[in-house]
């Protein structure tokens, strides 16, 4: 990616359970630059900022808009901002190709529902579906499971909130 183009403002959640396992879902398809290989189309829910957005407000909608989710505790965030580069893309014109990559704020979150309450398969707000399933996992796996070039990210999570994990 050109180093002259800025990072896109993103949120992401780790949504722990009762047990401290943290929910992982599956990416349906690629989204522009973000780029999906067989093995790693796993992820934790994140997602933009709105300008003027606040952050924990833009974590819990995002959340929102991705898994149906609303019943949450907020655990703790990430300290400043994490970023990662888009892999090298040549494909149509995508919104997300305008940003070198995201940097992202992320929050630790406790489910404190149902799980009848979670869906990432229906449109929440006339958002597109982005994902096929879910599931609980350990912190750990999670970074296995979610693209290359996220895993950086990824290995920052498993330190900073490993206290709330299983």
């Amino acid at each position: 990616m050109d180093s002259a183009l800025p990072y896109r403002p993103n949120v992401g959640v780790a949504l722990f359970n009762r047990a401290g396992l943290v929910l992982i879902a599956r990416r349906i398809e690629d989204d522009g630059p973000e780029v999906i290989g067989p093995g790693y189309e796993w992820q934790m829910p994140q997602g933009g900022v709105d300008a003027g957005e606040d952050l924990e407000a833009a974590a819990r909608r995002e959340l929102h808009e991705e898994t149906a989710v609303r019943s949450v505790e907020i655990l703790g965030a990430t300290e400043g901002w994490l970023t990662y580069d888009f892999p090298p893309y040549s494909g149509p014109p995508h919104k997300l190709a305008a940003f070198r990559g995201q940097r992202q704020r992320w929050y630790a979150m406790r489910f404190v529902g149902d799980e009848s309450e979670i869906d990432v398969t229906r449109s929440v707000e006339g958002v597109p579906v982005e994902f096929s399933e879910w599931r609980w996992a350990r912190l750990s796996e999670a970074a296995d499971l979610v693209v290359p070039f996220k895993r950086a990210i990824y290995d920052e999570l498993i330190r900073a909130f490993a206290r709330f994990a299983a």
